[in-house]
């Protein structure tokens, strides 16, 4: 069963309810544990909860020992949404996916909103978590939660809280990184400021959840511009005859002014090419007119998968072959290093473009044991050393640490490292 014995009986006493245990519900989960509170998790999913209560983690971040511990200290999950109705703070950390109308699906916001709303209490305290448009949580969630009948800010407090999880990051975890914090009212705002203070180091309160909300599109915007700036310019600098990574490191030395980012071949994960979507949106729907950074960054990153084809492809008719019937090896499919999380990998696209060019595409991902691209497998290379001397072509997709890349550069017969990892006359840089 994937209920823990007892099911909601066991919910006296509860400091926390996270709903949804995915990359961010589940590590807000063991910080909270790990400094004595007790803890209960929903998913919808009943094999993650059944998973969770036996003992596996399904998130990189969290190892199945600290599932134990967590299972030690009293944590149990559950599909079952009554183990709500005790909790003194229920944190959403649904997913907001990318909708048809360029917006957050926020089906599972409003959800998780109607499961909470129908198990409110007086003095319980509501966090979204989930990243959306500014606005979201007092135009959608608070309306919701007010079915109820119980008022925001009198009654129950709400607030907003933007997830900064950075999968693989062992420097910067939930404690280490700041936490911002806005409320619907001053009030709203405290009680979640002392609440996170339990197990976060620095908390940060905005001035309220409309400025939470735009402070994490504002971060991943950021990114999103300025990871395109060096993709235009890394196509620029070649047809200029200059050297974009020699350019990056020299200008890196200013030490005030200047924020180092590097070409790649294109933009992934759970963030980047999605939440600045959500602005774009809200400013489309809201204000009537494009935000056009968001929408030229879009461009220009969407494009790169097709740069880096266009060179590969260029590289081989340099060395005597076309791209048709060559054996191409992917080394690194998942977006970003050393996490088995493939979220909005660019190497789908670049995969799917090199099949369309009838190469011949296999792949190698120390941390990936199987994968396909639009429903059909791509074979994986069991040796990766061998892999590399038998293909055509070798493209470093994503520089995992558990490459040797020296020696993949001696072996190779022919090499292209998007990462910018290799410098030497015989690879090929993005």
């Amino acid at each position: 069963m994937s209920e823990p014995p007892g099911g909601a009986g066991r919910t006296d006493g509860v400091e926390l309810a996270v709903i949804g245990l995915g990359y961010v519900g589940l590590p807000l989960a063991r910080e909270a544990v790990s400094v004595g509170l007790r803890v209960m998790g929903l998913d919808r999913d009943p094999r993650i909860v059944a998973g969770l209560n036996a003992g596996r983690s399904h998130v990189d971040d969290v190892s199945d020992d600290d599932i134990h511990r967590m299972l030690g200290a009293g944590f149990t999950a559950h599909t079952d949404d009554a183990c709500l109705s005790r909790a003194q703070t229920v944190v959403i950390c649904v997913p907001t996916p990318l909708g048809k109308d360029g917006g957050p699906d926020l089906g599972a916001v409003t959800s998780a909103a109607r499961a909470v709303a129908g198990r409110l209490r007086r003095g319980q305290l509501v966090v979204l978590e989930s990243t959306t448009y500014p606005g979201t949580t007092e135009e959608v969630l608070r309306p919701l939660l007010e079915e109820s009948g119980l008022r925001a800010g009198v009654d129950f407090a709400l607030a907003f809280s933007p997830e900064r999880i950075d999968p693989g990051n062992t420097q910067h975890g939930l404690r280490e990184t700041p936490k911002v914090v806005g409320g619907c009212t001053p009030s709203c705002a405290a009680r979640a400021v002392a609440f996170y203070g339990k197990f976060v180091d620095t908390v940060v309160q905005a001035k309220g959840t409309r400025e939470a909300e735009m402070a994490k599109l504002l971060e991943n915007t950021y990114r999103h511009v300025n990871i395109a700036l060096v993709n235009e310019l890394a196509i620029i600098s070649r047809e200029l005859r200059v050297d974009l990574w020699d350019a990056i490191r020299c200008a890196g030395t200013k030490p005030f002014g200047f924020q180092a980012f590097r070409p790649s071949p294109g933009v992934g994960g759970h963030c980047i090419p999605i939440d600045p979507n959500y602005l774009s949106y809200k400013v489309r729907s809201s204000l009537g007119y494009e935000f056009r950074f968001v929408g030229l960054a879009q461009e220009i990153n969407r494009r790169m998968p097709e740069y880096v084809v266009r060179r590969a492809q260029d590289q081989l008719n340099t060395a005597g072959r076309p791209l048709r019937g060559s054996r191409v090896l992917l080394l690194g499919v998942t977006y970003k290093p050393d996490v088995a999380d493939q979220r909005e990998s660019p190497a789908v696209p670049v995969a799917r473009l090199l099949r369309d060019r009838e190469a011949e595409v296999t792949f190698h991902d120390p941390h990936v044991p199987l994968w396909s691209v639009d429903g059909t497998a791509v074979p994986r290379a069991a040796d990766v050393m061998a892999a590399v001397r038998e293909h055509d072509l070798t493209i470093l997709l994503q520089d995992h640490s558990a490459y040797d890349l020296p020696a993949i550069a001696d072996g190779a017969r022919l090499l292209f490292d998007t990462r910018g990892r290799i410098f030497r006359p015989d690879v090929e840089v993005l």
